[in-house]
């Protein structure tokens, strides 16, 4: 089970007949689902049906808790293991990792980029912004769009408190102090008040469709990076990407929220010994750099991002958005943190639509943490 976009779905087809090329007898079919299912749905319902999912990282704490999916520690070999730590693409490898057990491999490397359209910008005799200002400046010309979706406007949420200076999920008590969530609460809403309200129901391929399909939006400053959309031919018009832009006083620039993918083996598999083989042959670095890159994926070993063949077909994007992935923030995996999420978008989205206050949205946060704290065994 993968992810319905030419990122998430082709490089799994392309490296599972590959491999089936390579094991006589060997056949990997793959389903997909779509990307909100890929947030929401639970892993528990999978892994009595597949043998192979691709999972996104919160779901490491419950993985290692329950003992759903294969620890790939002890099925794969040190020197192996070690090859995948040293090339992580920022904390991609060990987001995976949980008390001791590796859930996943990282085949896949995201966080929220920078992305706009050179044409449009030259059109009006624009620039893409370098500063949060810069950023709210174009807005009010018409020409920014953001992913509203609940999911997303949380993620940016999070980069916001680190803007304003706080890591969310220090205590126990409150998701980030009530003056910190505030202010970045605040910031998001003036800079989606800019935006046509449509964004609320877009998420990052929504947003790229959206500017690679129409000519009035310029520029995104933050949303989930596709090198698809970097590649000539893809979509109707080339989309260039680059590090988030600086905001506040200090000129740093955002930090945001890591994604990404990874490749895991339901512990209950019949076929475990070759799906494991499968999984380490996908994650490679061989194959990373040449037929899952090349097939649409965006590789989650690192060596696959320093590639001259691969930042030449897709406008350097590789090379330009690596610095927002190495710095980029780690949610929390404890088990029990994806109760926190499947509900705490809503608040914040309610929030930037205006329709409740951010003291409404901060408590419903909280509410929604305390909980989830009391839904697992181990926090971190």
């Amino acid at each position: 089970m993968t992810w319905n976009h030419t990122r998430g779905f082709v490089p799994m087809v392309a490296t599972s007949q590959r491999f089936g090329e390579l094991h006589e007898g060997v056949t990997i079919e793959w389903d997909k689902r779509s990307l909100q299912e890929f947030a929401d749905m639970p892993i528990q319902s999978l892994v009595e049906s597949y043998d192979l999912l691709v999972i996104d990282h919160p779901w490491a704490g419950y993985s290692a808790a329950s003992g759903v999916l294969v620890d790939f520690n002890e099925s794969l070999s040190p020197d192996y293991m070690k090859d995948q730590s040293e090339h992580t693409v920022g904390a991609s490898h060990g987001s995976y990792s949980f008390e001791g057990k590796q859930t996943a491999l990282a085949i896949d490397a995201a966080t929220p980029v920078a992305s706009w359209r050179e044409d449009v910008l030259e059109r009006h005799g624009e620039r893409a912004p370098d500063t949060w200002s810069e950023v709210l400046a174009l807005a009010r010309k018409g020409r920014v769009a953001m992913p509203g979706i609940p999911i997303d406007s949380l993620m940016n949420f999070y980069s916001l408190c680190l803007a304003f200076g706080e890591e969310p999920f220090r205590g126990e008590d409150e998701v980030v102090g009530a003056e910190t969530a505030h202010a970045a609460l605040e910031a998001l809403r003036e800079l989606a008040a800019l935006c046509d309200p449509e964004i609320f129901a877009w998420n990052p391929i929504r947003v790229y469709e959206a500017m690679t399909r129409r000519d009035d939006l310029a520029y995104c400053p933050f949303a989930y990076g596709y090198s698809n959309y970097a590649r000539p031919g893809f979509a109707r018009r080339v989309l260039a990407f680059g590090d988030t832009p600086a905001f506040g006083s200090r000129g740093e620039r955002l930090r945001t929220t890591l994604g990404g993918t990874g490749i895991a083996v339901s512990a209950a598999s019949p076929h475990r010994e070759i799906a494991v083989a499968y999984a380490a042959y996908a994650a490679a670095p061989e194959t990373q750099s040449t037929i899952f890159a090349e097939s649409g994926g965006q590789p989650g070993h690192g060596s696959a991002w320093l590639s001259e063949g691969l930042n030449a077909a897709s406008g350097d994007y590789f090379r330009r958005t690596l610095p927002a992935l190495e710095r980029a923030y780690l949610r929390p995996r404890y088990d029990g943190y994806l109760h926190f999420q499947d509900g705490a978008g809503y608040p914040v989205q309610a929030f930037l639509k205006g329709e409740t206050t951010a003291r409404e949205a901060l408590a419903d946060m909280n509410r929604l943490y305390r909980e989830s704290l009391g839904k697992g065994t181990k926090r971190a």
